[in-house]
């Protein structure tokens, strides 16, 4: 019989979110790719530092042990051969990464829906574009606050999300961005009872969720937490409550701001990523813990004034 990832987390990433190869790709971006190819080779018996999802990826494999477990796919524009130093530096620091997807320049996120993916995390915001676009969960990492990467030892994984436009979809986001917060408030106090629809990470929610709760019917202390931080502040708290209700997906710690700056909040929570679609709470989050940038609806499609943490959906 194949090998099957049913009951499995899925998680695809690429070379660079998982290592540090600030280096590489500068020689790529200034000489081109015959250039860094030959740097690859040269460098390739070098070891390449923690990137920013490095911390995450390992804590996510010592999950393994769960019923269904954990499953880390490496999808790299790097081609076989210049993606050798990535699996020698994969194999130095016993990371449990066996399938891969070298594409040699070409897209990588086509591979997503055959490896069956929940979450695609890349250096590359185009890509991360165009998997969204296809209705992947999908995000960017944002050079992030380093992080010691033997500093992990808990066996809990900590996930925070922001809700409109990532959890779930931008339809009241774009009621605050056209008609602001007065409308906002109204229309979600109308619609309370009104689940909202999902977004692109609501399917990824929802696998964390089920091995959330098969630890849970087995017994075991449960080895992720989750969260919502979100700008939302009551009256726009119910519809979210009721919303995650009509899904049936539970979600650990819920905090809403009310525009509060949430850098402070997702520390306290002990984040081993935030996702939001705003690239300016990104940048700040990003000061105090690892961040991906989901670059989905209508903050997204044209430029915003100079973000601060205003009193809005997300």
């Amino acid at each position: 019989m194949p090998v099957s990832f049913d009951g499995k987390l899925v998680v695809a990433i690429s070379s660079r979110a998982l290592f540090d190869m600030a280096d590489s790709h500068r020689v790529f971006m200034e000489e081109g790719v015959d250039a860094y190819c030959q740097f690859q080779r040269e460098h390739e018996d070098e070891i390449l530092a923690p990137g920013v999802a490095f911390s995450l990826v390992r804590k996510l494999l010592r999950l393994e042990g769960t019923d269904g477990g954990v499953e880390i796919i490496l999808l790299s524009r790097n081609s076989a051969d210049t993606g050798l130093r990535v699996f020698n530096s994969i194999e130095h620091y016993g990371l449990g990464i066996t399938r891969a997807a070298f594409t040699n320049g070409e897209r990588p996120w086509r591979y997503i829906p055959a490896f069956g993916a929940h979450l695609f995390l890349s250096a590359d915001p185009n890509d991360v574009a165009q998997a969204l676009e296809l209705g992947y969960a999908a995000a960017t990492i944002l050079p992030s606050a380093e992080r010691d990467a033997g500093s992990d030892e808990e066996r809990e994984v900590r996930i925070a999300f922001d809700g409109d436009a990532v959890l779930f979809s931008d339809s009241a986001e774009r009621i605050f961005q056209e008609s602001g917060l007065e409308a906002f408030s109204a229309s979600e106090r109308a619609q309370a009872r009104s689940p909202l629809p999902g977004g692109p990470f609501k399917s990824f929610l929802a696998a964390l969720h089920q091995l959330q709760r098969r630890e849970t019917a087995a017994g075991d202390t449960n080895p992720i937490r989750t969260a919502l931080v979100t700008a939302r502040s009551a009256p726009a708290h119910e519809r979210v409550i009721r919303t995650l209700r009509h899904w049936d997906i539970r979600i650990d710690e819920a905090l809403f701001l009310g525009g509060l700056a949430k850098a402070d909040f997702l520390a306290a929570f002990g984040a081993d990523i935030f996702f939001d679609d705003q690239q300016g709470h990104c940048e700040i989050a990003s000061q105090q813990v690892a961040t991906g940038h989901v670059p989905h609806g209508v903050a997204n499609q044209s430029p915003q004034p100079e973000e601060s943490e205003t009193v809005r959906s997300g």
